[in-house]
């Protein structure tokens, strides 16, 4: 069982998925291959001079899976409640449990309204309907957890990013019982 299967690769999903594994924890990230960042050239993304969408995706899926994330190209086709979390099934590769999925579907959220998470109007331009979420990122339905612009924060990579941190941040809180701070110090010699 996994502690958390993100569903979407994109900058929201990449950088979930880099935190929970960094965490330790069991981490699967799914992702189609569809990311909308895959057509951006980014030239005002925080500490990095230029990027294309693509390198910046691929990038981040290295990054968590050098913590052990395990990335699978597939399409998510169903989440349900089982006896001890969730149930995520992938099309033509069967199923996986977890105790947590958090969506990070970019603009699109139709399987979050298929699974019965509450949807609501976009704010974003181009944005028609995002997944209703609290401040943690939690969805109306236990132990799923929203992202990035499927949860109504701007389509911006950095904030985006930002924002998938933060909601695996949270998640690792949940899993491990208090809260959780990831903060590297530089070495010196």
């Amino acid at each position: 069982m996994y502690d958390i299967v993100i569903i979407g690769g994109g900058p929201a999903g990449g950088s979930a998925a880099l935190f929970a594994a960094k965490a330790g924890k069991k981490t699967l990230l799914i992702d189609n291959d569809k990311s909308m960042t895959k057509r951006a050239w980014m030239e005002n993304h925080y500490g990095i001079m230029e990027i294309s969408g693509p390198d910046l995706v691929e990038t981040g899926k290295k990054q968590a899976a050098k913590f052990g994330a395990e990335i699978v190209t597939a399409q998510v086709t169903n989440v349900s409640k089982a006896d001890q979390g969730l149930v995520v099934e992938v099309e033509g590769q069967g199923s996986y449990e977890t105790k947590h999925v958090i969506l990070a579907t970019g603009a699109v959220v139709e399987l979050a309204s298929q699974i019965g998470v509450t949807i609501k109007e976009g704010t974003e331009p181009r944005i028609k309907n995002v997944v209703d979420v609290d401040a943690q990122g939690k969805t109306n339905i236990e132990g799923i957890w929203a992202a990035g612009t499927c949860a109504g924060v701007s389509v911006h990579t950095i904030i985006t990013s930002g924002d998938g941190a933060k909601v695996a941040i949270n998640v690792i809180s949940e899993l491990n019982g208090e809260r959780y701070v990831d903060h590297d110090v530089l070495k010196t010699n």
